[in-house]
């Protein structure tokens, strides 16, 4: 299981494993109960080695493990208080007994790794590998650049680690459908706040 030991990677790796993890945490969060299949082509989609998502090396028990392991970190991907965060990431880091270290492998500079040991299981490591890439990026940025998005009917995980203003959104879609309905709403407002001060007269 070497390949599921490994949280961090080349620079930028801490925002590539926070993708996978919010990725799989929308997933699971849609369908709870996930495909085994499903599971592992997502994995395999964010680098995973196909030996490590073999039905023998990934089995159903697996899956069911890292179904609530994503869950279980959908809730912090949805919380919006930086200090509340930071709390859970630091209970998950010593929970999950994350021993991170720097390495540097195939020509990539130096970085950093989580160890789990050979006796890892899928839960466990999807919990450390998510809460170090989000520390990273909680200590990179300053302040949370993840969270559900606002608009209504949506709550879609979505990560906006770029430059600017925080983002309450997971795409400019629902941000325009969001802007759009709140100028609807004030116009309703402003007609019904006119009528009523027309009819006292």
């Amino acid at each position: 299981m070497a390949g599921l030991r490994n949280a961090g990677g080349p620079a930028g790796e801490g925002v590539s494993a926070a993708r996978r993890l919010i990725e799989c945490a929308e997933a699971v969060r849609a369908d709870p109960g996930l495909a085994r299949d499903d599971l592992a082509a997502l994995l395999a989609r964010h680098g995973e080695h196909p030996a490590d998502l073999a039905p023998e090396a990934f089995g159903e028990a697996d899956a069911a493990e890292l179904r609530a392991a994503a869950l279980r970190m959908a809730g912090i991907l949805a919380e919006t208080d930086e200090d509340r965060t930071a709390e859970a990431l630091n209970a998950l880091l010593e929970q999950c007994g994350t021993r991170p270290r720097l390495t540097r492998h195939d020509g990539h500079p130096w970085h950093l790794h989580v160890d789990r040991g050979d006796g890892a299981h899928w839960g466990d490591w999807f919990l450390a590998s998510g809460a170090l890439a989000l520390a990273q990026l909680l200590t990179e940025h300053g302040r949370v650049v993840w969270g559900a998005c606002a608009a209504t009917g949506c709550g879609r995980l979505f990560l906006g680690a770029g430059p600017g203003s925080v983002r309450r959104y997971c795409s400019g879609t629902c941000s325009t459908r969001a802007r759009v309905a709140a100028h609807r709403r004030r116009r309703r407002e402003e007609g019904s706040g006119s009528g009523a001060g027309a009819g006292a007269h």
